[in-house]
C-alpha cells in the first residue's frame, strides 16, 4: 500500500498528533520518547534500546529519579518565579502550563506520585506558601533573592522614617493644642471676690443711665454732650503712652498662633528653593526608564544639554548614543566619598561640593561645599535627590 498523499485527511491527522501532546502512559522518560499508540509503545519497551537504558537505570535507580525530581522541581519553580512572580495561583493552571512545554520532565518519573503531594512538599521545604480550598491548593512563590531582600528593607526602613516623622509632629501639635486650651480656662474662668464696706454709714450708690423719655431740646443737649466727651476721650487715648498696647502684645496667644510660629521657626530656610526640576548640564545620571529596553536601561549618562528645565539631551557613557529624555527617565548618581559632586537643589544649587559621607538610614549625606562664598562649610542632610555626581 502506498504512502497516503499529503494532503489526505490520514495524513494531516498524523502530522497533527507529532505536533502536539501525546497520552502520558505512552511516553518513556528514560529514553525520552513519545509514543502515539499502545501498540507503538509495546513495541518500544521490546526494543533493544531501551533495554539498554533499563538496565543501566538498574543499576541506580535512586540515582535516576533524584535527577529527574530535580530536573522537575527546578522547572516547575523556575516557571510560577518568571511567570506568576509572588502572586498567589492555582498549583493545577501551574502545572498545566509547565506540560504545554513538549519535552518537560513527566511527574511519574519522580518521587512524587500527585500534584497534591509536590505542592505539599514545596510547602514543607519553604520554596513556597501553600493553603488548601474547596477549590483545590494554592501556591505562592517565596522571593529570596538578596537583591530583593535588601530592597525591601530599604524601602521599610524609609518607610519607618517617615513614621516617625508624621507621628513626632502630630505629638507636638497635640501638646500644643493641649496648651492652649490649659491657658484658655485658665483666661474664662472668672474669680470672685467678698463684698466688704468699709463703714456702716457708707451708703451703696447705683449710677443708672438716663432715659431719653424728655423733650427734644434735652435729647439733642445730650447727644451734644456725648459727642464732645468722645472727641476728647479720642484726643487723650491718642496722648496716652504705649503701656496699654504693650499689655496687649504680652496677652496669651491663641493654640493655633503658636503652633503657626512654632512651624515657620522649625521650616529650614531651603525649603523655598527647592523646585521641581533639577536637572543641570556635565553632571552624571542614571538611566531608570524601561521604555526604551534592556539596551539602555540602568545605564550611565552625561547631560549634554537642558532644555525646558525638564529635558535633557544626555550622551552614554559606555555607547556613546545620545538621548533626548524627561527629568522623570533618570536619577542622581551618588559617587563614592571624596569625589566631586554638583547640587542641584535646595539652598546650595548650581554649587560644587565634595561628597564626605552618607547616611543609608535617612538617605542623605553631608558635603563640604567647593565653590561659592561659602567655600569650606560642611552642609548635613543633604537628600539623594538633591545631588549627583560631576562628569
Amino acid at each position: 500500500m502506498g504512502k497516503a498523499d499529503f494532503l489526505s485527511p490520514k495524513a494531516i491527522s498524523n502530522r497533527i498528533k507529532a505536533k502536539g501532546l501525546q497520552k502520558l502512559r505512552w511516553y518513556c522518560q528514560m529514553c525520552q520518547k513519545q509514543c502515539r499508540d499502545e501498540n507503538g509503545f509495546k513495541c518500544h519497551c521490546m526494543s533493544e534500546s531501551h533495554q539498554r537504558q533499563l538496565l543501566l537505570a538498574s543499576e541506580n535507580p535512586s540515582k535516576f529519579m533524584d535527577n529527574f525530581s530535580n530536573e522537575f522541581k527546578q522547572d516547575f519553580v523556575e516557571l510560577l518565579r518568571r511567570r506568576f512572580g509572588t502572586k498567589r495561583v492555582h498549583n493545577n493552571i501551574v502545572y498545566n502550563e509547565y506540560i504545554s512545554h513538549r519535552e518537560h520532565v513527566h511527574m511519574n518519573s519522580t518521587r512524587w506520585e500527585t500534584l497534591t503531594d509536590f505542592t505539599k512538599w514545596l510547602g514543607r521545604e519553604g520554596l513556597c506558601k501553600v493553603d488548601e480550598t474547596p477549590k483545590g491548593w494554592y501556591v505562592q512563590y517565596i522571593d529570596r533573592d538578596p537583591e530583593t531582600i535588601r530592597r525591601q528593607e530599604e524601602l521599610a526602613r524609609k518607610k519607618k522614617h517617615d513614621l516617625d516623622d508624621e507621628e513626632r509632629s502630630a505629638r507636638f501639635i497635640e501638646e500644643q493644642v493641649q496648651r492652649g486650651r490649659g491657658c484658655k480656662e485658665e483666661e474664662d474662668t472668672p474669680s470672685y471676690t467678698e463684698l466688704k464696706r468699709e463703714s456702716e454709714e457708707e451708703k451703696v450708690a447705683f449710677n443708672l443711665a438716663a432715659t431719653s423719655a424728655a423733650g427734644p431740646s434735652k435729647s439733642s443737649s445730650l447727644l451734644g454732650a456725648s459727642a464732645l466727651k468722645a472727641a476728647a476721650a479720642s484726643t487723650k487715648r491718642k496722648e496716652i503712652p504705649s503701656g496699654s498696647s504693650s499689655k496687649e502684645g504680652k496677652k496669651k496667644k491663641s493654640a493655633l498662633e503658636e503652633i503657626k510660629e512654632m512651624e515657620e521657626r522649625r521650616r529650614p530656610k531651603r525649603e523655598p528653593l527647592k523646585t521641581d526640576y533639577w536637572l543641570q548640564p556635565n553632571i552624571i545620571v542614571k538611566v531608570v526608564t524601561k521604555r526604551l529596553g534592556e539596551r539602555y536601561h540602568k545605564k550611565k549618562a552625561v547631560v549634554v544639554e537642558v532644555n525646558d528645565k525638564y529635558t535633557a539631551v544626555v550622551k552614554l557613557v559606555d555607547s556613546g548614543d545620545k538621548l533626548k529624555l524627561d527629568q522623570n527617565h533618570v536619577e542622581t548618581v551618588i559617587p563614592a566619598p571624596g569625589k566631586s559632586v554638583l547640587i542641584v537643589n535646595g539652598q546650595y544649587r548650581n554649587t560644587e561640593a565634595i561628597l564626605e559621607g552618607i547616611d543609608e538610614k535617612n538617605f542623605s549625606a553631608t558635603l563640604t561645599l567647593d565653590s561659592g562664598p561659602q567655600k569650606g562649610r560642611t552642609v548635613h542632610n543633604i537628600a539623594y535627590e538633591d545631588f549627583s555626581k560631576l562628569a
